[in-house]
């Protein structure tokens, strides 16, 4: 299956969003390839905003991060993986773990790249708590409710 830059982007935009809202977000995807965030999302009293960068990749490949590592936006980063698969994989990151983690090129100019060892570790892998709840109050607990026991 041969898939652009653009739509792999998609892919794992639009998989963090679905988490985001099961998580109780309110969530924004920005315009694609514009400078900025790639999500936006607000808590359910809009009390809370918060940015996130999104890096889909097709397979378990090193991420790109540019040139320069001074300007790492959002509040978190989401480096999704396997887009493709019926199991992506998702780490959540602050920038600045970025930004402790990336390793430049040895070839000029440099270049800025997160390594999958770095990134695919058991403390950012489908860590989305790290991010915390958009504010609803009420999830429903699918197993208590399956059995037939109380709905939190």
């Amino acid at each position: 299956m041969t898939v652009n830059r653009q739509t792999t982007g998609n892919v794992g935009l639009y998989y963090c969003c679905y988490k985001l809202s099961q998580l109780g977000w309110n969530v924004m995807p920005t315009a694609r390839n514009a400078r900025g965030m790639d999500i936006i999302a607000y808590t359910a009293d809009a009390r809370r905003f918060i940015g996130l960068q999104v890096k889909s990749l097709s397979k378990r490949n090193p991420v790109p991060l540019g040139t320069s590592l001074d300007n790492l936006m959002g509040n978190f980063w989401v480096i999704v993986n396997k887009v493709y698969s019926d199991t992506p994989s998702a780490f959540i990151l602050i920038p600045s773990e970025v930004k402790t983690l990336a390793v430049p090129t040895k070839s000029t100019p440099i270049q800025y790249f997160l390594q999958p060892p770095s990134y695919d570790q058991e403390q950012f892998e489908e860590k989305w708590e790290r991010i915390g709840h958009g504010g609803l109050d009420i999830l429903p607990d699918v197993q208590a409710s399956a059995i037939g026991g109380p709905v939190r």
